[in-house]
């Protein structure tokens, strides 16, 4: 079932990078569906065929978006994913985080290693000068990771984002390229 053909842009360990693509679908549904308990009520991935060729197509040719795999070494099976959006050049350099685990991934600190990957692909390469992570108060998991990989917490935004349903607070983690040297 995991897709390798691909190269990865940055490796740690256990774990490597790279681009999400449409040949990554049949996995990443199939992962999704085995961890609908770990991500509700906090974020709903595609689930379907159908959703995940929209959601990979937005990602791809979408140039303020970017899209990568935290994909395990051995056996290269997709572990979670790492999505930049709202990537802003010019004065700003900057770029929104969203991320997921898996659940056959969660708690095996295989994604602090790949967020971590992202992070260092995002100010090498991509020339990004920050990151930003909003999170639920209550995803305590999510915090964590954004504490484990440096970002700080920056403040608390009242019903940011519309997700299950309703107007979420979130609080606002972020990372400069000075914080990671």
């Amino acid at each position: 079932m995991p897709h390798t053909a691909s190269r990865h842009l940055a490796e740690g360990p256990r774990v490597g990078i790279r681009p999400i693509t449409p040949e990554d679908g049949a996995e990443f549904v199939a992962r999704v569906r085995e961890s609908k308990d770990l991500h509700h009520p906090w974020l709903f991935p595609p689930d379907t065929a159908r959703a995940y060729a929209a959601y990979a197509g937005r990602l791809i040719e979408d140039p303020a978006k970017a899209g990568f795999l935290v994909c395990e070494k051995d056996g290269g099976g997709i572990a979670g994913f790492v999505n930049i959006n709202n990537i802003v050049e010019g004065a700003f350099q900057s770029g929104a985080l969203g991320y997921g685990a898996f659940a056959h991934a969660a708690g095996r600190g295989l994604m602090r290693e790949g967020l971590d990957l992202v992070v260092g692909h995002a100010f090498g390469p991509m020339g990004l000068h920050r990151l930003e992570i909003n999170v639920q108060p209550r995803n305590t998991a999510s915090i964590a990771l954004a504490r484990a990989c440096g970002f700080r917490l920056e403040g608390f935004s009242p019903d940011m984002l519309y997700i299950d349903g309703a107007w979420r607070d979130h609080e606002r983690w972020a990372i400069t390229a000075e914080m990671r040297r």
